[in-house]
């Protein structure tokens, strides 16, 4: 078998979405973190060759909390991946925000409680992380979904899990400012910019979370369903944007020049 064409560039599926390219060869690929949530899938997008990663494992065996975040980057860049999209499912935190609006955040606050969120375990090796995601990444997002209305902008909460947010929760973090929440979002993108990798999610929101309204709470099934019903429409954009997404003249390549790293990056 002939050795797939390094990827530059790389998608991350998150729940519901589990394929992307068509025919594709697959990696195995072991890292100083074990082996990550499946094979990496290689193809090609408009000529491009890319990767493709279904956050969740290809049968969604790793809940939010299980997912090995940082055998996954580690993976990816690995195999020459500089820049990754990461599409996800989120609830909707205010009233406008309802099942079917394309978010495409700016901002993230991580509210986790047990998940290793660094590769640095030892030296001060501080990265900057006060604009998560990359401006430029972001900027294709917005142009990629302009049919759909996207949302430009917003705060992503990222909770534990695996359970949903109480009321009294969901409504505190809206009042602080949230905009959407997921169980996804951290650390996979401070594990990217610790990679000096360009990264960016476009969420899909599936539902109103329990505090919006006295009635509304979220179950699984509808958040699949949702998820389902636009997964064509996401699939669609991504493949526009990878397209689309030049080369990297943005900082996120040199977020750790300089530093003393206590690994050697791949």
């Amino acid at each position: 078998m002939n050795t797939p064409a390094r990827p530059e560039i790389a998608v991350i599926g998150g729940s519901g979405f589990y394929t992307f390219l068509e025919a594709p060869e697959t990696v195995e690929v072991q890292t100083p973190y074990g082996a990550p949530s499946a094979p990496i899938s290689i193809g090609t997008v408009d000529g491009r060759s890319v990767a493709f990663l279904p956050r969740h494992g290809p049968h969604h065996q790793f809940p939010a909390h299980q997912v090995p975040y940082r055998a996954n980057l580690w993976a990816l860049r690995s195999l020459g991946v500089r820049q990754i999209l990461a599409p996800c499912a989120v609830g909707g935190l205010r009233p406008e925000l309802g099942p079917g609006t394309f978010v495409v955040p700016d901002q993230l606050v991580d509210r986790t409680s047990g998940r290793v969120q660094t590769y640095f375990d030892e030296g001060a090796v501080h990265v900057s992380f006060a604009d998560p995601y990359c401006p430029r990444l972001r900027s294709h997002l917005v142009d990629g979904l302009q049919e759909h209305a996207p949302v430009d902008g917003g705060t992503m909460v990222v909770i534990e899990g695996p359970r949903f947010s109480t009321r009294a929760e969901s409504r505190w973090y809206a009042a602080q400012g949230g905009a959407i929440i997921n169980m996804t979002g951290h650390p996979e993108a401070v594990l990217a910019r610790e990679l000096a990798l360009c990264y960016a999610t476009v969420a899909l929101v599936t539902d109103h979370d329990a505090g919006v309204d006295a009635s509304t709470s979220v179950s699984m099934d509808e958040v699949f369903a949702v998820f389902a019903s636009h997964t064509d429409t996401l699939k669609g954009t991504l493949r526009t944007v990878v397209g689309s997404v030049g080369a990297r003249d943005c900082a996120c390549g040199s977020s750790v020049d300089g530093m003393n790293l206590p690994v050697e990056l791949p």
